[in-house]
């Protein structure tokens, strides 16, 4: 695709003179700047909520229902949680599932623990894993529906020793509200309908297509009546034995026979990967932020320290041009904070990683949010485009590493929930891209359907060095987690160490937008978390600038342009769940950009 710069660009320069020049010549953009994790299927009308005593925010409202029922049986925040992520897992299978992994950020009044379960490479995995037989890397979606593509599946571990340290119900009691939906049958929404009419991979995998698909190929019609036997089953002994019954036993060889069976790039996956696995509570990174203290997921997800530069750098900026809604959707409150984004993702491709792997810079991951290195970085903002822009040096020591090129993220799902008792979850799972590797298992049950299996391992990066032989941060390696931008959050005042939000979303690298614009939202601009949700996305990883089509009119367009930004309209389709606790109740925003609802009381 090619977008030329815009004539305007001349004229807006000379009256920079003495700014950094912007160069006028053609740009090619990388179409991998243009695609986005799950297609678009329309807006849903949403109305703010506000609840008195609980909240729960879902992808889909069975789901958000399941976490009501928990909630009024006396349950904690962390077993709404996993109630909701089991109906999840069947009601919306193309976005998370115990085929995966995620993010579980858990406040119990006392205690803010960032439970990790995130994939993991198995131990035959190389970091060529996805380089062609000339050493090139493979087109995406060569990559997405083989074997080689499924990391070890966290979630169910993660989930498990969450309810261990923070959950009040018994663990079998969470699983009743899906196993009641998976026997009795749901209806098919609308979103996965159109998903799976618009996906081409699935039908190639003969389980996927018999179970999603009607016997002449069609994909399951809006309303159809769906039950899933095979998960049941599985959920039924999760029930009963806790997640070894996944790792190991009947569902593990079910699973070590799909992924090491297919025809295209076969997986390296052992039962001893599988046994293995072990989820890991990790220290949250928190950050001031405008006197409140924000709170998400250190690495290997990268999403809390490219949210909190944004605003940080913006914060430190301090322009009239983004203290409001309305200052903010100009030409110039864009552009200051497209830049800010451009210097966030240059360290993100530079440094994160699993810190079980790479050191951070300066020694510390908070050394990429200090206020003298913010403020070295915004210095470096002008009112022209700086372009594509390289990582500071937050620590004395330069880095071997080399900055990774620009690859797709794909689908995720996001909960938010706060309980009666002023605890806390924001917690986001995926499968990777929709549908994940498209390989659907029955865990041995013999019955029809089952769970999809994640492609996390595209999350690392194909290429494992760069031309000049220096390794990338990202690179695939054995028992490694792959990077993440999922960025589930709880914000605190600092003062009172009260939680008073709860917010994230999936979209991919985009995810690290949607947070932050709803961030800005919520509490630079004091808007209601559905307003907040419902504003125009923008996104930029270092390179094009996306808008959100529809939603940005075409002065901002050619405004953007003049100050040397590539601009694209695209479908941005975020799915941002947010909670806020204020004097009048908890106040509730679903995003109208897929099915999600807030439930509570």
């Amino acid at each position: 695709m090619i977008i030329r710069k815009s004539p305007l660009l001349l004229a807006f320069a000379a009256l920079l003179a003495g700014c950094a020049g912007v160069s006028e010549e053609t740009v090619r953009v990388d179409p991998v700047e243009l695609q986005q994790p799950e297609m678009a299927t329309g807006l849903q009308k949403r109305e703010g909520t506000v609840h008195e005593n609980f909240a729960v925010a879902a992808a889909n409202p069975l789901a958000a229902e399941a976490g009501k029922q928990i909630l009024q049986q006396g349950g904690s925040a962390v077993d709404a949680a996993i109630a909701v992520q089991l109906v999840l897992g069947l009601v919306e299978p193309q976005s998370s599932g115990i085929g995966g992994g995620g993010f579980l950020l858990s406040w119990d009044g006392e205690h803010l623990v960032a439970w990790d379960g995130r994939e993991t490479a198995p131990q035959g995995a190389i970091p060529e894993l996805f380089l062609d037989a000339e050493g090139q890397p493979l087109p995406f979606n060569d990559a997405v529906a083989t074997g080689s593509a499924v990391g070890v599946p966290g979630l169910l571990a993660m989930l498990e020793a969450a309810h261990e340290e923070q959950g009040e119900l018994p663990w079998a009691v969470l699983f009743e509200p899906a196993i009641r939906l998976a026997e009795e049958g749901f209806e098919v929404s609308p979103r996965l309908h159109q998903m799976l009419a618009a996906d081409s991979l699935l039908p190639k995998n003969p389980a996927s297509k018999a179970f999603y698909y009607t016997q002449e190929g069609q994909p399951l019609a809006t309303g159809t009546k769906l039950t899933n036997p095979a998960l049941a089953q599985v959920y039924r002994g999760l029930a009963e034995q806790g997640s070894a019954f996944f790792y190991q036993g009947a569902v593990a060889v079910n699973l070590l026979e799909a992924v090491q069976n297919t025809k295209i790039k076969p997986s390296s996956m052992t039962q001893d990967d599988l046994r293995n696995y072990r989820p890991v509570a990790r220290e949250a990174l928190c950050a001031s932020w405008l006197k409140h203290l924000v709170c998400g997921f250190p690495p290997p997800s990268s999403g809390q320290l490219a949210v909190m530069q944004i605003l940080g750098i913006l914060e430190i900026l301090n322009k009239e041009d983004t203290a409001s809604r309305d200052n903010f959707y100009s030409p110039s409150g864009l552009h200051w904070y497209i830049e800010a984004s451009r210097l966030a993702f240059a360290d993100r491709a530079q440094y994160v990683a699993d810190p079980d792997f790479v050191e951070p810079p300066g020694d510390d991951w908070l050394s990429l949010l200090q206020p003298e290195y913010l403020q070295e970085r915004a210095k470096q903002i002008i009112p022209v485009t700086l372009g594509r822009v390289d990582a500071g040096r937050p620590g004395s020591l330069e880095t071997g590493l080399a900055p990774q090129p620009n690859q797709p993220e794909h689908g995720t799902s996001h909960i938010s929930i706060i309980d009666s008792q002023g605890r806390g979850v924001a917690m986001t799972s995926s499968v990777e891209q929709a549908f994940g590797s498209r390989i659907l298992v029955d865990g041995g049950t013999g019955l029809p359907g089952g769970y999809l299996l994640n492609n996390q391992l595209t999350d690392f990066s194909f290429l494992p060095e760069d031309d000049e032989g220096r390794p990338i941060a990202n690179r695939v390696e054995p028992g490694k987690r792959p990077r993440s931008s999922m960025s589930p959050t709880l914000v605190f005042n600092p003062e009172s160490e009260e939680l008073i939000a709860s917010l994230g979303s999936p979209g991919g690298a985009a995810i690290i937008h949607y947070t932050a614009k709803t961030l800005l939202g919520m509490l630079q601009w004091q808007l209601s978390p559905q307003e907040a949700v419902e504003l125009p996305n923008l996104a930029n990883f270092n390179s094009t600038t996306l808008l959100e089509k529809g939603r940005f009119e075409s002065y901002l367009v050619l405004s953007l342009e003049a100050r040397g930004q590539e601009v694209v309209e695209k479908d941005l389709t975020s799915g941002i769940q947010a909670l806020l606790v204020t004097p009048q109740g908890i106040l509730g925003g679903a995003d109208p950009r897929r099915e999600g609802r807030v439930s509570g009381e």
